[in-house]
């Protein structure tokens, strides 16, 4: 392998030699990474799994022909070593030829171990233990990587089409990736959703839980929604809110973040928080944004 200074010189590429993407893709075992590298895949990355890291330089000789990469590495690799992989990213991303990022799919415990119980897999660490006692191991080898990681998405509360929503705008092979936003409704009896960015508290406004015949209803119904809005706290709040995001949004685009998560919560979920995410999610939509749209606790009722 060229060392470091072998590898870099001080002439310009040629116009033909672009700056490849090479994207590694690691993390909990369990929490998506498989799909994750299956979408690059369809993005136009080639996606090679489950490489020996001392074999990973040697895929990625710049050539006019080089595709964009999508590496896959996690703990069943053999000889796994997370200082020996970082040291290897750190490595490529000294070079000019290419741009090597991590992403790190990571997962709260609890869903992981259901997710083990329902396909009746076993964890690659825990054989012949408790699925958790693996997974703590997991999380304490892939800590380095975690920290250095670019892009850390958790999957806990998370379909498929927003995880491929969210590759889609920080990996698609385009100038200018997307700005991907996603508002969340829930309620504060249940706790934060994990992934919120920004949390707005609506629990200030009168709650329809209190008359009883908009109770067993939700802020998707035509009642509660005059309810609430005739609330004159509700115009006021709304009106900031939206000045606050109008210039926010573009900013973050400009900034090269990939996506924004915002999370309005009252008591229970099911009445305020609803009704104000689906009228921000019209605000966005007037504004060319198409968010994706998530009534957390609503979700948890059906279930």
């Amino acid at each position: 392998m060229k060392s470091t200074d072998e590898t870099h010189t001080n002439e310009p590429l040629s116009p033909l030699m672009r700056a490849v993407p090479v994207v590694l893709i690691t993390g909990i075992s369990g929490a998506g990474k498989s799909s994750a590298l299956k979408y690059l895949e369809d993005l136009g990355y080639e996606a090679i799994d489950n490489v020996p890291i001392s074999l990973i330089p040697r895929l990625i000789v710049q050539s006019e022909e080089m595709q964009p990469l999508a590496i896959g590495a996690d703990i069943r690799t053999r000889n796994f070593n997370s200082e020996a992989l970082l040291s290897e990213v750190k490595t490529l991303q000294d070079r000019r030829d290419i741009v090597a990022r991590v992403l790190f799919i990571d997962c709260s415990d609890g869903v992981l171990i259901n997710r083990f119980d329902e396909t009746r897999r076993r964890h690659p660490l825990a054989v012949d233990r408790p699925i958790s006692d693996g997974l703590r191991q997991e999380r304490e080898l892939l800590e380095p990587l975690r920290k250095y990681a670019d892009t850390t998405v958790d999957t806990s509360e998370m379909e498929m089409r927003e995880l491929k929503r969210i590759l889609r705008a920080r990996f698609q092979l385009s100038d200018r990736p997307e700005l991907l936003v996603r508002l969340t409704s829930f309620g504060f009896k249940n706790g934060l959703p994990r992934d919120a960015d920004l949390v707005f508290d609506v629990r200030f406004l009168r709650n329809p839980h209190y008359q009883p015949n908009l109770r067993e209803l939700t802020g998707r119904d035509k009642a509660v929604a005059r309810y609430i809005e005739d609330d004159e706290g509700f115009e006021v709040f709304f009106s900031n809110l939206t000045t606050l995001l109008e210039p926010l949004v573009p900013q973050l685009t400009e900034d090269g973040k990939s996506y924004l998560t915002i999370a309005i919560g009252c008591t229970g979920g099911r009445h305020r928080s609803v009704l104000t995410v689906e009228r921000l999610r019209d605000w966005f939509t007037k504004n060319g944004y198409f968010p994706l749209l998530r009534h957390r606790d609503l979700e948890m009722t059906k279930q």
